[in-house]
């Protein structure tokens, strides 16, 4: 199957009925910014959430046992202070409706260390609320006034203070006008405390009354918001450096993988060439010779208005086997094994050879560098280089200009070969395409040329790189790596000394 020039064919897979159906690239980067955003802001998410809520957690249950411990060394103290009889606890006292059942001491006395006690509780800092129950769920004090006496039923948390062993239940909620336990004296501005302090016996065993203790506590909920900023702040940046850190990791090995596919392409494509041109030499180059021997035989006895057809003949015999021999060139192996190599005795040999076209172009040539310049390459790969570049740049001057080679020194280990000419240039299209194999602007060529010369500058370290506008010229510049010892290398072959 013939293709047309330059076309390269989208990558498809054939179903069992014969149509091919186009394959769409795996753009790794793509999905991998995608589904690892996904990934990390869930799992960054999770975390964040997790470290708030042990924060907060923490640090409630943390001032809930603060003030328990607080609340019974207060009622052990009153008790003692009081003078009771021992074994007396607090619990005992709090419910008035039992001071006349008491043997051991007088009413009057369980009232007095009762209300000593609970004037401590009331003036607890950062307080909203405070209530005490009776083992009957009755409410027998309260800061505020309109809950004495009320029964509380049907309430969870109440019931499992009172069936827990727990020095302290606390949670931390936002207020709830449902529940009537709660009727604030002034409203919270972010959140509250509810703390559940049980009081015992004198054995520890049996609640016998029960503390609730709403707080507002500013100095730890300023704690617990610069927590949440620290936590998220954190979590975030966190994040964030892990996201572009993987990014960066994934985006430098999609592009190795593109490079590496790239590379594999061209050498498949120059592997299938090598075989393919070796057919064409062998089938080729008899009857290119053949030919080429009739043409002069016939020119010698050819009338004068012949002698124009024939000359055609022998010149697209001579371009037809420099096509064979630049395809065999261009693919045979080579060593990658360095040489070091004088640059501008190259420079001026092939200046040499195309002298003639120079002239009959009228075009004017220049130099400018060092007398010499060793680097590391190899004598024939770096002629056919220089035979390339020079003939792409006369063929775009064919009615003159001015053709300019610069040879410079960047930084000690690498020097730069600068071709310049003043020709038609490129669209910027044709500078993109420019390496690609078998991408051509001339007329029956071959597009092997420059993807030759940027193989031979890579295998040897080197670089190349192409700059061209339309109607102003073409700029192309090889970066070579500096031969070391050069004087002691390979010359070029008829370069001086």
């Amino acid at each position: 199957m013939q293709m047309l020039d330059n076309e390269v064919p989208d990558k498809a897979r054939t179903t069992a009925s014969g149509v091919a159906v186009p394959l769409r690239e795996f753009n790794l980067l793509r999905w991998f910014s995608v589904i690892s955003l996904l990934i990390i802001a869930s799992v960054a998410g999770g975390l964040g959430y997790v470290s708030t809520r042990f924060v907060v957690r923490d640090s409630v249950e943390r001032d809930a046992m603060l003030t328990a411990q607080f609340i019974q060394a207060m009622a052990q103290a009153e008790v003692r202070h009081s003078q009771l009889p021992p074994g007396t606890t607090m619990g005992e006292l709090l419910d008035p409706r039992l001071d006349q059942q008491h043997l051991q001491f007088t009413p009057d006395l369980a009232e007095s260390t009762r209300v000593e006690f609970l004037d401590h509780v009331e003036h607890l800092p950062d307080i909203l609320l405070a209530n005490v129950y009776a083992r009957d769920r009755t409410i027998v004090w309260s800061t505020n006034r309109e809950l004495i006496g009320k029964r509380i039923a049907a309430d969870g948390d109440l019931d499992r203070a009172f069936r827990s062993r727990k020095a302290v239940s606390a949670s931390y909620h936002q207020a709830d006008d449902d529940r009537e336990e709660q009727k604030f004296q002034r409203e919270p501005r972010y959140l509250f405390i509810e703390n559940y302090i049980p009081l015992f016996d004198s054995q520890g065993e049996q609640v016998l009354a029960m503390v609730e203790i709403y707080k507002e506590p500013q100095d730890l909920v300023r704690r617990i918001q610069r927590g949440y900023v620290l936590i998220w702040a954190s979590t975030l940046v966190g994040g964030a450096l892990v996201y572009f850190g993987l990014f960066w990791i994934v985006r430098r090995a999609a592009q190795l993988l593109h490079l590496q596919q790239d590379r594999l392409v061209a050498s498949e494509t120059y592997v299938a060439l090598g075989e393919m041109s070796s057919a064409v030499a062998h089938s080729l180059r008899n009857p290119l010779a053949n030919i080429r021997s009739s043409a002069e035989l016939a020119q010698e006895i050819a009338n004068p208005a012949a002698q124009k057809n024939i000359t055609d003949i022998i010149s697209q015999v001579d371009r037809m086997s420099r096509w064979v021999r630049d395809l065999l060139v261009s693919l045979r192996p080579t060593s990658d094994d360095a040489e070091a190599v004088d640059l501008v005795t190259a420079i001026e040999d092939t200046h040499l050879a195309f002298a003639q076209q120079i002239e009959r172009n009228g075009v004017r040539f220049c130099y400018e560098g060092p007398g010499s310049q060793w680097v590391a390459s190899q004598p024939l790969q770096l002629t056919q280089i220089l035979n390339t570049l020079f003939s792409n740049a006369l063929e775009a001057m064919p009615e003159g200009g001015m053709l300019r080679a610069q040879v410079n020194v960047q930084d000690g280990q690498r020097a730069e070969f600068v071709l310049t000419d003043t020709g038609k240039g490129m669209s910027q299209q044709q500078e993109r395409m420019v390496f690609k194999p078998f991408y051509t602007t001339k007329q029956g060529g071959l597009g092997v040329g420059l993807a030759l010369v940027k193989r031979i500058m890579e295998r040897f370290g080197g670089s190349v790189s192409l700059s061209s506008r339309e109607e102003e010229g073409t700029r192309v510049s090889l970066t070579f790596n500096i031969a070391a010892g050069g004087d002691h290398g390979a010359q070029h072959p008829g370069s001086r000394g």
